[in-house]
């Protein structure tokens, strides 16, 4: 996303934000699940997943543990602990992607809230900038953050065993009922931005410090349709097969970080069954012997694959059982873990190569040759999971970058890495909208490196294709959908939506304004044979160039006006909720001196100095989402107080 919080903000801005941010808190109850025998337990599935961000390689986090808090109080239940030593999650491998790291049995009843405890200390979170960040990201591309600067906010204990609890209410209860499986997905949302900041504080002697909140950017996220998950590839080690052949029970496996050479596992102590495709087929690579085959059960490999490591492509069903879609296996981990897995940094078609980022910040060249299988992870479809959708060069032509991607291959220390399979896992699609009518919308994206730059027109999916439910009502949508950034569950669908899109998105180009979004295509569509299409768009909040405000601010109304391109009104709207809020800052110049503070306009007392102090005529800035009656939907608002216009630039 374009939204960034990665961006250099220096010193008392930055302070000014942090101190605002580490006031938010919120809390719930509703009622305990009845009929419930007291000793009935059921199965969690515990997920963690992320939203985007360009500019970094790894986020690696360490969670210490999972607790959910029952209604009406009472003891914490954990539900999650990790392994000694604690392994580091990579959050940018998630991108949109969902990792198992427990399925552990927990008492029946309705929980509400949960506590998320991450290692604090020093090192224990780590940082690489991305092999190419986005012009004006403070860090050069690939560097490794030194720990001594990142401050980690909030943190608890004393040195060497510092943690930092977050306590977060649920979007809506988790009800676990006896006998039967749920799902806690807790999502980190890496375009937040106060997640990863960076600033100069005044003593640092230029020194660029990158403040890490946790306590924000995490949310619960409900997951209605478990088999439409896409699952992150999975790692362990084989302890056995059972149910007649037909499941693979294993050890989760993480990897080391910083990476070694070779790259060695630390082995967890959650255990995961997956089934074999037995309608499909489970696509079976031994990178030993360098061999592959199809398996409808584990029969021909149960004497041989027990005590091996392994990489496994899988899928949720209905039940919450996985499924194996494609599986690796080798005597070495290093081997099952080399395969390269990121975001696509460069597409070469004339040479037949794409460009893998890796953990290290680094592009791992791929080569594609005629016998490469492109798939595009569909886990609500079993059959289209498992069927490839290309082979061969001639379908990098369908290839941009900042997909998610996982490679394949049978020789994955060979140089170059020959792709066998090709795993699209996410296809991105970003930049700034244009041209969109009730048919079709435009991307243009453009990228420091302009090899890389795309403009890509995409159909909406057809009006009849099934696309989720509504995240308030749980009612069914079908056709495009579309959001503003940080509002995923105040969705535009139905009849409407398209023409709604269409109006906001036109509304910005002829005032002027650069509207972006991004959207998470979908493969061969009614609407689009053979071709990408948009479930979905999200729009991204746009910065609106300095201007004046025309209207004073109305507590009635929480709005006022300015005018673009010398002629037209447009209506700037607030939130005054509570938890959405808009965040606003009154930046004042006095005596030679400037002075940043934060607004509460979710309370009468900020309401009175907003309406006081942004009258007609005071300069504004504004981030914002257009709308489709013309106005503008702000998430930031910074006014000017004893500022000539010219001075605030």
């Amino acid at each position: 996303m374009k939204f960034s919080g990665s961006r250099l903000v220096l010193g008392v801005a930055a302070a000014a934000w942090m101190l605002v941010l580490m006031g938010c808190s919120s809390g719930s109850s509703t009622t305990v699940l009845p009929n419930q025998p007291q000793n009935a337990t059921g199965t969690l599935n515990v997920i963690v997943s992320d939203d985007p961000s360009e500019d970094w390689a790894t986020i690696g986090v360490k969670v210490l543990s999972i607790t959910l808090t029952p209604q009406g109080g009472g003891s914490p239940v954990t539900v999650f602990t990790a392994s000694s030593p604690a392994p580091t999650i990579n959050l940018l491998q998630l991108d949109q992607l969902n990792e198992i790291i427990g399925s552990p049995a927990i008492t029946a009843g309705t929980y509400t809230a949960a506590t998320i405890t991450i290692s604090g200390n020093p090192g224990d979170v780590m940082l690489v900038a991305s092999a190419a960040p986005e012009a004006g990201f403070a860090a050069a591309a690939s560097a490794t953050i030194p720990s001594n600067q990142i401050q980690i906010l909030g943190t608890q204990g004393s040195a060497g065993s510092l943690t930092v609890p977050v306590n977060l209410t649920l979007a809506t209860p988790l009800t676990i009922t006896g006998g039967q499986s749920a799902t806690l997905n807790l999502d980190f949302d890496l375009a937040h931005p106060a997640f990863i900041v960076a600033h100069v504080p005044p003593a640092n002697a230029g020194t660029t410090m990158w403040a890490v909140n946790f306590k924000g950017p995490i949310r619960h996220r409900i997951v209605r349709h478990l088999d439409r998950l896409i699952l992150r590839h999975h790692y362990g080690t084989v302890t056995q097969v059972i149910n007649s052949n037909a499941t693979l029970t294993f050890d989760k496996d993480y990897p080391v970080y910083p990476p070694t050479n070779p790259e060695t596992e630390i082995t967890s102590s959650n255990t995961l069954n997956v089934n074999a495709d037995s309608t499909n087929g489970t696509l079976y690579y031994d990178l030993d012997a360098h061999t592959s085959s199809t398996l409808k059960d584990f029969s021909t490999i149960a004497s041989t694959i027990v005590g091996k490591y392994i990489r496994v492509a899988a899928r949720y069903q209905v039940d919450g059982t996985l499924v194996a879609v494609r599986l690796w296996a080798s005597s070495s981990f290093n081997a099952v873990w080399i395969s390269p897995e990121g975001h696509v940094l460069h597409v070469d078609a004339t040479n037949n190569t794409i460009v893998v980022e890796n953990e290290l910040g680094i592009g791992v060249p791929v080569q594609v040759d005629s016998n490469t299988l492109f798939y595009f992870r569909t886990p609500s479809d079993a059959q289209s999971d498992s069927n490839s959708i290309g082979q061969g060069p001639a379908f990098l032509a369908n290839l941009v970058r900042g997909f998610k991607v996982h490679v394949g291959s049978m020789n994955p220390l060979g140089v170059p890495v020959v792709a066998s399979t090709i795993d699209i896992e996410i296809a991105r699609f970003d930049g700034s909208i244009g041209n969109s009518n009730l048919t079709a919308f435009t991307y243009t994206r453009n990228f420091v490196n302009t090899a890389d730059d795309y403009t890509v027109t995409l159909p909406y999916i057809s009006s009849s294709t099934a696309n989720g439910s509504d995240p308030q009502t749980g009612n069914a949508i079908s056709g495009f959908k579309w959001w503003n950034f940080a509002f995923p569950t105040v969705v535009d669908s139905g009849t409407n939506a398209v023409s709604d899109f269409v109006n906001a998105t036109n509304f910005a180009s002829t005032t002027g304004l650069k509207v972006t979004g991004e959207t998470y295509a979908t493969w061969n569509d009614p609407s689009a044979a053979n071709n990408w299409a948009a479930p979905s768009a999200v729009l991204d909040p746009t910065l609106v160039p300095l201007t004046l405000a025309a209207t004073g601010y109305s507590s009635t109304t929480s709005s006022f006006t300015i005018v673009l391109n010398g002629t037209t009104v447009v209506p700037i709207d607030l939130s005054t909720t509570s938890g959405s809020a808009t965040l606003v800052y009154q930046v004042d110049w006095s005596g030679g001196v400037f002075t940043i503070s934060p607004v509460d306009i979710t309370t009468t007392a900020g309401q009175n100095t907003l309406t006081t102090n942004l009258v007609a005529n005071t300069p504004v800035k504004i981030y914002g989402v257009p709308q489709p009656d013309g106005s503008i939907k702000c998430y930031v608002l910074s006014y000017f107080t004893g500022f000539a216009t010219a001075t605030t630039n």
